[in-house]
């Protein structure tokens, strides 16, 4: 094996940030869902259809996670997993290309943006799972901050590339410069805007380069091989299971990313459909706002790496979820005919400034929690068994985390409004503060 010095290593780590970040920033939020919404014609109908595809997603994610992060810690073969994965996500960003006006399979559709979630967030397991290796504890805050904040600026310059030159306004069939799509793309097929799928399988094979020439993982002489791996990860893990009652932090603290990691994802997910639908916004308008968004959360998410060095995650975390409570609030008030209450003409630009600004908060917001939580679940996990933590970790996220997208889909279905429909939200987030309460800063080995 080539050796490769920390340093680059920790670079190579953060290419993982910069690579897979579009999957969050163009897909989820803010190009192909408001896309979606377009397609559809109908922001109820098109809430509801999200909510109910990305939580199916969800459902195998929990289901398989925690095994294959056991099975990684006992084979030390994160790197070939993630290899794979990777596939995974490249080919299911790419067939979002087949979304065709008037032409496509909704059903087809989901099923490639959710081969392609799946690879994104099994990948992201096993990586999360090599953070320890990189620095020494006081470190790991202010490195997870870097590589959010990295990864963050990896999903601006992919929003500015896709609203500069490709993604088309429905209307004009112009970018946000007033220009045709570049590479001779179709505007009256939205081809420049389905692109985004392309250029999100495109940009991650190509900035995943680093991460595999850089980064190592040192075999460990005790390593099972796969087969012994996948014989003995599963008893063991029941047993971590059973026992994870008594380790009252780790248990505390799974419970609650579980529900404030889940009301942040669904407001990722539904915030460019709910501003498509309730404020009337197009693809290029819900860019813009994500331009917002992804600035202040690179900002936050480097400051707040920092403050979690500092002071520790706990504090960053119950900042955080407190402010995203506040936000969520908010965002319910702001609508086309009034803005916290204060009625507006329709012609009126404060409620897109208003939400301009409540994209700010919940970019800030969202990339220091991210961060605090990755170095959280480092500090509760049992040594040795930190990619099998991160799996548990993302149990805890996926297990309901068709519940935030559910909650939303049939509370928008049954009240017929946007609005209320994120309502369920609040409630998430201030359940995850209240278990915070058991939380040990320091983890049960404290």
């Amino acid at each position: 094996m080539a050796e490769v010095s920390l340093k680059k290593r920790v670079w190579g780590w953060f290419f993982f940030d910069w690579a897979s970040q579009p999957y969050n920033t163009l897909l989820l939020t803010f190009i192909f869902g408001p896309y979606i919404n377009e397609l559809l014609g109908d922001g109820t109908a098109a809430q509801t259809a999200w909510g109910y595809g990305i939580g199916a997603a969800g459902l195998m994610i929990a289901f398989m996670a925690p095994m294959m992060g056991a099975i990684a810690d006992r084979s030390s073969l994160h790197l070939r997993f993630i290899w794979i994965f990777s596939i995974f996500y490249v080919a299911g960003a790419a067939g979002l290309w087949f979304a065709v006006p008037g032409d496509f399979s909704l059903v087809l559709i989901m099923v490639s943006f959710a081969i392609g979630l799946i690879g994104m967030e099994f990948a992201t397991i096993f990586t999360n799972g090599l953070l320890p290796s990189l620095g020494p504890k006081e470190q790991i805050g202010r490195i997870s901050g870097s590589g959010w904040a990295f990864g963050y600026l990896g999903g601006l310059v992919t929003l500015v590339i896709m609203l500069v030159f490709l993604a088309e306004n429905a209307e004009t069939g112009k970018t946000l410069i007033g220009i045709d799509p570049i590479f001779g793309l179709d505007a009256a097929m939205r081809e420049g805007t389905r692109s985004v799928g392309p250029l999100t399988a495109i940009w991650y094979a190509l900035f995943m380069i680093p991460f595999f020439l850089w980064v190592r993982v040192p075999r460990d002489p005790a390593a099972m091989s796969m087969g012994q791996a996948v014989r003995t990860a599963l008893p063991e893990l029941l047993e971590t299971l059973r026992r994870l009652p008594g380790k009252r932090s780790l248990f505390a603290y799974l419970g609650s990313s579980m529900l404030y990691r889940d009301a942040l994802n669904g407001i990722y997910v539904f915030g460019g459909i709910y501003a498509s639908g309730v404020l009337g916004w197009s693809v290029v308008d819900v860019g813009i706002f994500g331009i917002l968004a992804v600035i202040t959360g690179a900002l936050f998410a480097w400051l707040g790496g920092r403050a979690d060095s500092r002071f520790g995650p706990k504090p960053v975390i119950i900042t955080s979820v407190l402010s995203l409570a506040f936000i969520s609030i908010a965002i319910i008030f702001v609508s086309r005919e009034a803005v916290l209450g204060l009625t507006v003409e329709a012609t009126s630009s404060l409620p897109d400034i208003a939400f301009y600004i409540l994209g700010a908060g919940i970019g800030a917001a969202g990339g220091t929690l991210q961060s605090a939580s990755r170095t959280m679940m480092v500090r509760q996990a049992e040594p040795g068994r930190i990619t099998e933590g991160f799996g548990l970790y993302a149990l805890a996220g996926k297990a309901t985390s068709f519940v935030a997208p559910l909650l939303i889909g049939v509370t928008t279905q049954i009240t017929g409004s946007q609005q209320l429909g994120i309502a369920p939200l609040i409630l998430l987030f201030l359940l995850g503060l209240f278990f915070l309460i058991w939380v040990h800063p320091k983890g049960d080995q404290a």
